[in-house]
């Protein structure tokens, strides 16, 4: 069984978020970290390698950088990295970046593609559900548990939704969107990092992508446009009362309420 997972490098909101004049992130100049339910996906993969030896092979598209989370995928257990990086392929929108990761892994073989539900960056929930598209497989998102039938070669995943769940059957191959529920990630051994410091991550870049054409990558293959992009607005203090009685701080909100159509 061949498992692919797409991890992405988001910035790390704690350090602060910096703008480029045209409105994308200023990437280059935030602390990053590994995308939260990336990680979960990869916990997933690591898990279907443990259970029936699969292999598992990390993909992410961003700049040069981002060459560490794939070495922390490699720390955590993964078994093969690939870094696809190239100028063109700034700036790119959900569209953009789903048809250059496709563009990718059309090179890989693969069974079971696990991508995160949706960035901490951008919170679209669309490069997943995108890339399937792209390569012609079903989806299955929102993902709390997934079981493998290798002889009938299906995947069972028990999908949320909303105040209850779904459990969806599908043939291999299938791309899979994975909530953090589906597992707590597992520590890097110290084993695991001096593999991966030494470990040979693979590079592509604009040539290697398959089947891709030049006007859905990067900036100019964006058709998602940011009009304008700022840190967070600072909220006013608000309107602050003091009521005399229960009563009366009862019927300042409900009076709120009817006044704004809430009720």
């Amino acid at each position: 069984m061949k498992v692919v997972v797409c991890v992405k490098q988001v910035p790390d909101t704690k350090g602060g978020v910096k703008f480029k004049p045209d409105g994308t992130l200023d990437r280059g100049a935030m602390l990053a970290i590994m995308n939260p339910d990336d990680k979960a996906g990869l916990e997933a993969a690591l898990k279907l390698k443990d259970q029936y030896g699969a292999e598992v092979t990390v993909v992410t598209m961003g700049l040069p950088k981002a060459d560490a989370v794939l070495r922390e995928a490699l720390a955590m257990g993964a078994d093969k990295a690939i870094l696809v990086t190239d100028r063109v392929l700034g700036g790119a929108d959900t569209w953009a970046t789903s048809s250059t990761i496709a563009g990718a892994i059309r090179n890989l073989e693969y069974d079971i593609v696990i991508t995160g539900r949706q960035a901490i960056d951008g919170d679209t929930a669309q490069v997943g559900p995108q890339i399937s598209e792209h390569l012609g497989i079903p989806v299955i998102s929102y993902a709390e548990e997934i079981s493998v039938d290798e002889k009938e070669k299906t995947v069972t995943v028990k999908r949320q939704f909303e105040d209850r769940y779904h459990m969806v059957k599908a043939k291999m191959p299938v791309l899979i969107t994975a909530l953090s529920e589906l597992g707590e990630p597992r520590y890097m051994t110290p084993g695991g990092i001096f593999d991966a410091f030494d470990a040979e991550v693979t590079v592509w870049g604009r040539a290697d992508l398959k089947d891709v054409a030049d006007e859905n990558i990067g900036l100019k293959g964006s058709p998602t446009q940011i009009a304008k992009a700022s840190d967070k607005v600072k909220k006013g203090a608000g309107e602050k009362i003091t009521p005399d009685s229960t009563d009366e701080a009862v019927k300042y909100i409900l009076g709120k309420l009817d006044e704004k159509h809430v009720i």
